[in-house]
């Protein structure tokens, strides 16, 4: 199969209709993710089928469960998952953040390649970055245990907003160190992927 009859067939069984403009946008990201990965390394995938499949497809599943007016990326990477969730909603803020300025480079070209009006990058700590206005959703792929991500993000979250972070198995023991978490777990199935997938959903602060 090909990657666009991948990614066809997986939004299918996400049971997700995005247009055939975007669609074609999240495969010309992956494009030139895999251009720059071979000389900056800004992922381990190397395979652009499976590219498909553990970045668009992960990344874009967490998408029913996104209920904000804006989301902040933190550790974004190579823009995982904020710059799928940006293409996929167009009327979505996004804002993606990372430490490195070869990976945030990379997004900032991302942006302008691909017309994203809705993204913005930015290139600092975490814990530094004090924008004018909060966030309604606060997400993480890859970003540290739960107990760090929520201490170093607390500042950055809306009252009425709340924490997405994206796991592998089920996180029993970074749940365990959270002090009355409010939270839910809930299973994500990949489609084309076999190892486990959780998103952690916390509302208030524990």
């Amino acid at each position: 199969m090909s990657q666009r009859q991948i990614l066809a067939a997986g939004l299918s069984a996400l049971g997700m209709d995005l247009p055939q403009a975007t669609q074609h946008k999240l495969l010309d990201y992956l494009a030139l993710l895999v251009k720059w990965n071979k000389v900056h390394n800004l992922t381990a995938v190397r395979d652009p089928d499976e590219m498909v499949t553990l970045h668009l497809l992960d990344s874009l599943a967490v998408l029913p469960h996104l209920q904000a007016r804006d989301l902040l990326d933190v550790g974004s990477g190579a823009g995982l998952p904020g710059i799928p969730l940006a293409l996929a909603r167009p009327e979505l803020k996004v804002t993606v953040l990372d430490a490195s300025h070869k990976k945030t480079t990379f997004q900032r070209q991302a942006k302008a390649e691909l017309g994203l009006g809705n993204l913005d990058v930015i290139c600092t700590r975490v814990e530094e970055y004090r924008p004018e206005q909060k966030f309604g959703c606060v997400i993480s792929r890859a970003f540290s245990d739960l107990a760090e991500f929520i201490k170093l993000t607390a500042h950055l979250r809306a009252d009425d907003g709340f924490w997405l972070a994206m796991k592998g198995v089920y996180p029993y023991d970074e749940l365990a160190q959270l002090k009355n978490p409010v939270a839910e777990v809930v299973p994500l199935r990949v489609p084309g992927l076999e190892a486990q997938r959780h998103l952690v959903f916390i509302k208030t602060a524990p």
